[in-house]
């Protein structure tokens, strides 16, 4: 009998000593940090940044496919030389560790990002901390909430780099209406957040309790630190009656200040920024100015304009009684947009002079060429890139070369045009719908029969489509079907679209 129960206990012993070998799993999976970091991904314009990053700096001559895995006494070696110059105990352990595998294995891409990111906001995040006399470390802190993702918005509806909600942003005078959210105005929440985090000083008195009470709010910690009891009122001491997630939270900033510091070791690189600091300046917007119309008078795209300009949530620049919102342009935009003001001003009143003329809407077919993006295509043919996805059905901006497009572009009819054509813009996922009489398959640029004939109408406050539908002598459903409107459409005031020319 004892014969036989030798060989069970000795692979009982077996299978417990290869368990007490494996690492404990991350406590912490997949919770906000890991979300923010996979927003980077579904961020459009962060998407045609170049695949390839750059790989300057690999001084330790990794592979591109590479992915180091340091021992544990490496990190924390590197960790301990960070920690001897720094006001944080940036100490190691399992958590942290949990943390710099999510950033160094898990969410590699997502990191490259990051590091491009760092280019934009860093030395503007240094700036303002060291106007308030507060520890450079902390821009680290916008890593963990946002990923360094202007516009990312939390499940709890927190929103911007630094993750205010809307009574906080409130408190810190962060405005937040239809046209605008400062939240997500990078220099403004970053001026907020600094504020903040001085007063959540001044309450604790240590920068670890700090933290947890960015993530928590103070009346949380306080009450963790009376939970505790015994006079513990440091973080370590503290964290087991903590939120999970906060308890999560300073082990993510240590390994963000890791893995912002030690990325090469890990073979991460910036892929090419689109903008650094000094790419970028301001100017003062005096007037209501739409993303559209800067995009037509200085050819700034206006997805650019959108990354640049988050706080817009209308893609509107509305006028202010006050003090003047700010734009946010490529630096070598910026002279001119002061000599073109006026210009900008009075695009919508000037091109409404047009409003008379006779448009055809010409369908051509574009061979996207290597290289190209919808970006560019969508300039060239002076559309929006909604507007080719709408008219191709594309799930996303990604384009392969050969690849054929359906575009729609406006054409002045000439005073002796030909009679009027009946057949309108096919709607949005129906690209293909136009009556076969005016279909032309090209292997270029070239262009087709008119696809019907319009006049361009400016949105007006309190304008909808079914007004404009009766005002016109039409259906909404037309007008939806002209300007390629989805469910999802708005509608706002300086807008123009397209109505049939009767």
């Amino acid at each position: 009998m004892t014969l036989r129960i030798l060989p069970l206990l000795a692979a009982l012993l077996f299978a417990c000593t290869l368990q007490a070998q494996q690492p404990d799993p991350p406590r912490f999976p997949d919770d906000q940090v890991a979300a923010m970091l996979d927003s980077l991904a579904r961020k459009s314009y962060l998407s045609r940044l170049p695949r390839q990053p750059q790989r300057q700096g690999n001084k330790f001559h990794y592979a591109p496919d590479s992915v180091p895995r340091p021992d544990a006494v490496v990190m924390e070696a590197r960790l301990a030389r960070l920690n001897s110059q720094s006001p944080f105990d940036l100490v190691y352990n399992n958590d942290v560790q949990a943390y710099i595998n999510l950033y160094t294995l898990r969410k590699r891409a997502s990191v490259e990002k990051m590091l491009a990111l760092s280019q934009l906001y860093y030395p503007m995040f240094e700036q303002q901390l060291d106007k308030y006399n507060l520890p450079l470390e902390l821009r680290h802190l916008a890593v963990i909430e946002s990923a360094l993702n202007p516009s990312a918005t939390s499940k709890a509806g927190a929103r911007g780099l630094w993750q205010f909600m809307y009574t906080t942003g409130k408190m810190y005078d962060l405005e937040v209406t239809s046209y605008v959210d400062e939240r997500c105005d990078p220099y403004k929440s970053t001026q907020a957040a600094c504020e903040y985090l001085k007063a959540l000083y001044g309450m604790f008195g240590d920068w670890q309790m700090v933290l947890a009470a960015y993530n928590s709010g103070p009346g949380t910690v306080n009450r963790a630190i009376r939970r505790a009891g015994g006079g513990k009122k440091t973080y370590w001491e503290i964290r087991p009656f903590l939120p999970l997630e906060t308890q999560g939270y300073v082990p993510a900033f240590i390994a963000a200040n890791y893995v912002m510091n030690y990325h090469a070791e890990h073979n991460l690189f910036s892929t090419l920024p689109r903008k650094t600091f000094l790419d970028v300046d301001t100017v003062a917007v005096k007037q209501q100015l739409t993303f559209a119309q800067i995009e037509a008078v200085l050819g700034v795209p206006v997805d650019e304009l959108q990354f640049l300009n988050p706080m817009y949530k209308l893609g509107v620049i509305p006028q202010s009684l006050n003090e003047p919102y700010k734009l946010v342009l490529p630096a070598a935009k910026v002279g001119n947009f002061i000599a073109n003001e006026e210009e900008i001003y009075n695009y919508i009143k000037k091109d409404s002079t047009l409003a008379a003329d006779t448009y055809v809407q010409v369908k051509k077919v574009h061979t996207v060429k290597k290289g190209e993006q919808i970006s560019s295509i969508a300039r060239k043919y002076k559309c929006t890139v909604a507007d080719i996805r709408a008219w191709n059905s594309l799930k996303s901006n990604t384009l392969r070369p050969g690849q054929k497009l359906v575009i729609y572009t406006p054409v002045k009819s000439p005073a002796t045009a030909a009679p009027e054509t009946t057949a309108q813009t096919p709607p949005a996922g129906n690209a293909q719908t136009a009556p076969p009489a005016q279909q032309t398959t090209t292997t270029g640029n070239t262009t087709a029969k008119p696809a019907g004939t319009f006049t361009y109408y400016t949105i007006k406050s309190g304008d909808n489509l079914w007004k404009i539908a009766q005002k016109h002598g039409t259906t909404v459903e037309e007008l939806k079907k002209l300007n390629g409107f989805g469910a999802n459409y708005k509608l706002y005031a300086g807008q123009k679209i397209k109505v049939k020319k009767n």
